[in-house]
């Protein structure tokens, strides 16, 4: 009974992460094509074109009557991002923090986190907060494309253009990819929700805490193989960046777009335990990173601990299911 859903699990990770590699080559190579600046291009592109998975996914979910699946999705993957992909790439080498637009988006975030709170501190997501929500999103889109206008020599656009040198597509073959990567990115988004909630159902687990794990942890994997070459190139601001730019993408878009679609019930554990630990992680990303007397840097202690502490919140999940199956 759960072979299949675990094979179209497995296998709509695998087409997961291959259609979004596609999708944001093609589609950074269509925006450089059109003459789109660099740091632009890293900003939205890359940084929010990674996040595609986890909105198709929520949206799915959304629409699928499983709010535990969206939500833990894009709260999951935030955490994720942050004490798995980038805790383990600190490990590897010291993240340097060098661009100033990364600087100023770091405290956003901050904020950006805060706003979520109390937006959903009464136990639901409906249309008027999912709007908020995307209204905000695109204030920050917005003022990303004007950083990216005027900002001709940043740290995180040189990293961008340096790496635009090695990656050059034809037109024809770079708005072919764009396409093609986005149908199988909803292809596979259906195929791994379907499975999830079978998964869910037969294991009497809540499809909160599935998508706070295999979903979120699968929807992040794009950022994690990003971040990873990124930083054993030494572009340090494009692996802070991909994580910067991917929670605020799935903290504004991915869930405004699924309460905007489908208004839901917060379930109380998200509040009361995911958003608060997506929150210390938020924090301790602004405290590492942020430079106030000293360079912003993210060395391997500070990589160690924050795996520790996303090993730590995963093993309490898991215990949390086994108590709930």
């Amino acid at each position: 009974m759960m072979t299949l859903p675990i094979l179209a699990i497995v296998a709509g990770l695998v087409l997961l992460v291959y259609s979004a590699d596609r999708f944001v080559l093609g589609s950074s190579a269509t925006a450089r094509h059109f003459g789109m600046p660099p740091l632009l291009i890293g900003m939205v592109i890359v940084g929010f074109g990674t996040s595609v998975p986890e909105m198709l996914v929520s949206l799915m979910a959304a629409m699928s009557g499983t709010p535990g699946i969206a939500l833990g999705n894009a709260y999951g993957s935030n955490i994720t991002n942050i004490g798995l992909i980038l805790g383990a790439t600190a490990v590897l080498g010291p993240v340097m923090v060098s661009s100033q637009v990364l600087r100023k988006e770091l405290p956003i975030l901050i904020g950006v986190t805060l706003l979520t709170a109390a937006l959903l501190w009464d136990g639901s997501l409906d249309r008027t907060n999912a709007l908020v929500l995307l209204a905000v999103f695109f204030v920050l889109v917005g003022w990303s494309v004007y950083q990216g206008m005027h900002s001709t020599r940043d740290a995180f656009g040189q990293e961008m253009e340096q790496q635009a040198g090695t990656q050059q597509l034809a037109l024809k073959a770079a708005l072919g990819w764009t396409a093609a990567g986005l149908v199988l990115l909803i292809i596979s988004s259906r195929m791994l929700v379907w499975g999830a909630m079978k998964v869910a159902v037969a294991l009497g687990m809540s499809d909160l805490v599935i998508g706070l794990t295999i979903v979120a942890v699968g929807t992040s994997l794009p950022e994690l193989a990003s971040s990873l070459a990124a930083a054993r190139r030494g572009e340090h601001d494009i692996a802070l960046g991909n994580v910067v730019g991917s929670n605020l993408f799935n903290t504004l878009a991915v869930v405004g777009i699924a309460g905007a679609v489908q208004p839901m019930q917060v379930d109380p554990s998200a509040l009361g335990r995911d958003l608060l630990v997506m929150g210390g992680f938020t924090v301790a990303l602004f405290v590492m990173g942020y430079p106030v007397r000293r360079a912003g840097r993210i060395n391997r202690l500070e990589g160690a601990a924050l795996l520790c502490a996303y090993a730590a919140y995963t093993v309490w999940l898991v215990g949390v299911a086994g108590q709930s199956a």
